[in-house]
């Protein structure tokens, strides 16, 4: 059996009703830019399908490529047949006893009848195809539980079988939620907060701050490699690397212990807000989870906000951290991000820091020092690269 197409189904973007075709439209050109290099491929678009036409590509690197692109619900190799009961009787049968595994014990026949022309309904065609299956197979029906589902599409053009379906990434085509910049830290959570925003259709920049030389460079090429895989998903991710040794030693110096974190990050705030607004960046993006250190308390989120109009989202505030953990081994950010390579949030960590700071101390803390022009400096100072899979 000849595979001839990949038929693509759409995730959560089929809930757009009059926008639907912006985000189809959106995907279509996400598919077409990650295949760029396979010169023989042709796309087609329909309102509820996408085929990628294989022309005797290699279908194992597209496949491994699909895991990769949003907007996708699920997908399968197909084969397209004659719109007719004995072609697509002979093509399942084909199929199954060419690729036929020791593990399948039963199946379950799934059809789909959008063409209401065809004469026979998607029910009969079950039946038809189940029988046919137990004729020439040692194969027995399971509708509940199978270990093989036959999907059979008879479409306007053709019929199309298929007995494998991957899961897609799901989630909205990566570029139709606009861009955010994401605060990477290095650790398991900020990267699993990008992917999800990623997952929305949102592509994203980066920021990290270090202290040379209280951060090593390990901690900054540890950033690099968990960017490296977000990129897997977006192609080339901007990313900023921000020295903060300075006035991250002068927080220590003017503020109380107990509010130094709190003043730390209300600074990285004003950084980011500056350059999120330069790069037409809609919202920051972080991997705090609610109550998970003494900053992400809700008191500390809504004084630290304070600094800020600029949209903030937090995708990970009500996640478990098993999850979050979960997650981040899916993605395979987890082994990275726990190597032992600490960032400037960890460095410095205070004995006791407030989890309820007040809006006046953190305006008296902040009124010491200048840190307006230190701020300007940090951005000026700041180091620009373009972080892609083979960089």
């Amino acid at each position: 059996m000849v595979y001839t197409d990949i038929m693509i189904r759409y995730g959560e973007l089929t809930l757009k009703g009059k926008n639907r075709k912006d985000f189809i439209d959106c995907l279509y050109r996400n598919l077409k830019n990650a295949f760029i290099d396979m010169k023989t491929l042709t796309f087609e678009k329909q309102y509820d399908r996408m085929y990628i036409h294989l022309n005797d590509e290699n279908k194992e690197e597209i496949i491994r490529r699909l895991k990769y692109i949003s907007g996708i619900s699920s997908y399968s190799l197909v084969a397209k047949v004659e719109k007719n009961m004995s072609a697509i009787e002979k093509s399942v049968v084909d199929m199954i006893n060419e690729q036929y595994d020791a593990s399948w014990k039963t199946f379950k026949v799934i059809a789909r009848r959008s063409d209401k022309s065809f004469p026979i309904i998607s029910d009969q065609i079950n039946r038809y195809v189940a029988t046919s299956i137990l004729k020439n197979t040692s194969l027995l029906v399971d509708v509940h539980h199978p270990d093989l589902k036959i999907k059979i599409e008879v479409r306007l053009d053709a019929c199309y079988v298929s007995i494998f379906n991957y899961e897609g990434l799901k989630g909205f085509p990566l570029g139709s939620g606009g861009k955010a910049l994401l605060m990477i830290s290095g650790g398991i959570d900020s990267p699993v907060a990008g992917f999800l925003m990623m997952k929305k259709g949102v592509k994203i920049e980066a920021i990290h701050f270090s202290s040379p030389p209280y951060t090593s460079e390990m901690a900054v090429f540890k950033v690099k490699t968990l960017l490296k895989e977000l990129a897997k998903i977006q192609g080339t991710i901007k990313f900023y690397n921000i020295p903060f040794t300075d006035l991250q030693v002068k927080i220590y110096e003017k503020c109380s212990e107990s509010y130094a974190i709190t003043i730390m990050r209300r600074m990285m705030y004003r950084i980011a807000d500056i350059i999120a607004k330069k790069d037409n960046c809609l919202c920051l993006v972080n991997g705090e989870s609610v109550g998970q250190v003494a900053s992400q308390t809700l008191n500390s989120m809504q004084v630290i906000n304070e600094v800020t109009n600029t949209v903030i989202l937090r995708p990970l505030a009500i996640m478990d951290k098993n999850d979050i953990i979960k997650i981040a081994q899916e993605i395979n950010t987890y082994a990275t991000s726990i190597l032992p390579y600490e960032d400037c949030c960890t460095i410095f960590d205070p004995k006791n820091p407030t989890t309820k700071p007040k809006l006046s101390e953190c305006y008296y803390y902040e009124g010491k020092f200048d840190y307006s022009a230190m701020i300007a400096e940090c951005i000026q100072n700041a180091t620009i690269e373009y972080i892609s899979v083979d960089k």
